[in-house]
């Protein structure tokens, strides 16, 4: 569009013509298509039901893990209990880390401050008050994790890599009190799939290195360490000592499980193979809970690995999105 307009001498001034304006670079070729990728792959809205499932789980195992907390707080937070807090610096390596136990020194603080945890555990599991509980469980977690670093294992670590996504994204949209009670359900959105790829990506990455990890041992590519774990008896709580009467069998599952666990980035993506990749995810970590006594764990893991599982599959599996909201609240997926 272009314009002319008169000076005090009486001559027209030139004409502007904004066609000819500097548009704004944009990417072109190979570069074009990585970032619409990119950003399909982020972004695309998505149903949060997926994560409505995890958020129930997570929940459920948050308050076991909060519950054995609360057995003897003061042995584990407290400021005489088996770790003093002048030498949790030590474990963490980091003196900086923060937990909000390190304020507290009375037994009936400690066990309050337990409780909190508890609580927002319960209300993440049944989804009400959902945005401040996922933050509040993640804050206790953190908390937990830096005051008692010698019981810090893989499931504190699995729980942390999930609250983090049931805290970004829309966790309570669904399955949950929240939409129930004040019709707080949301639709699809760009919310839900960051906090699902969150959990994904992260799930991907703890896989890769644990199986590069598992490619320095000898006893990986000579087959045999799982018979380290099977042979300890002080360690594991089912006797699979059979095992070694069926040495290919063993060379089989302890190669099994290393392909599984290096190719899971990979090949969990792709629809031909994920299903084969999360059916081998739950025999693997039901196999590690059953017969090393981790199953708490185990279960966390396969939570995690539930983050592949789409809204269709869900829907036809249980009838769990009529749950989500009532008829009297309805609501409109967003596109």
């Amino acid at each position: 569009m272009s314009r002319s307009f008169s000076t005090a001498a009486g001559h027209s001034a030139p004409r502007l013509d904004r066609s000819n304006a500097i548009a704004p670079a944009r990417p072109t070729g190979w570069c074009a298509e990585w970032s619409e990728d990119w950003n399909r792959f982020w972004f695309t809205p998505s149903d949060p039901l997926p994560l409505a499932v995890i958020r129930i789980l997570t929940g459920l195992i948050l308050c076991w893990a909060c519950a054995v907390w609360l057995m003897d707080a003061d042995a584990f937070f407290g400021p005489r209990g088996w770790l003093v807090p002048q030498e949790v610096w030590r474990m963490n390596d980091q003196p900086w880390q923060w937990s909000w136990f390190f304020a507290f020194s009375s037994p009936t603080a400690i066990r309050v401050a337990g409780g909190i945890m508890l609580v927002s555990a319960v209300l993440l599991t049944i989804g009400l008050a959902t945005p401040a509980a996922a933050v509040v469980s993640l804050l206790g977690l953190v908390s937990a994790a830096n005051r008692t670093p010698l019981n810090t294992f893989g499931l504190d670590d699995t729980l942390g890599m999930l609250l983090v996504g049931l805290a970004i994204g829309p966790a309570g949209s669904r399955l949950s009190l929240d939409a129930w009670l004040f019709g707080a359900g949301e639709g699809r959105s760009a919310r839900a799939t960051v906090a699902l790829r969150i959990i994904q990506v992260h799930l991907c990455v703890v896989y890769f290195f644990s199986g590069c990890g598992k490619l320095l041992g000898a006893s990986w590519w000579e087959g045999v360490a799982l018979w380290g774990a099977a042979a300890n008896v002080q360690y594991r709580t089912l006797d699979i000592t059979a095992l070694a009467r069926h040495p290919l069998l063993l060379n089989a599952l302890t190669l099994g499980t290393l392909f599984w666990e290096v190719a899971y980035a990979a090949l969990v993506w792709p629809r031909l193979t994920r299903r084969l990749f999360l059916a081998m995810a739950v025999a693997v970590h039901l196999g590690i809970g059953l017969t090393m006594g981790m199953m708490e764990f185990g279960l966390a893991m396969i939570t995690a690995n539930l983050a592949f599982v789409s809204a269709e599959t869900w829907r036809r599996i249980l009838p769990l999105d009529r749950l989500s909201t009532p008829s009297s609240h309805p609501r409109t997926d967003l596109a």
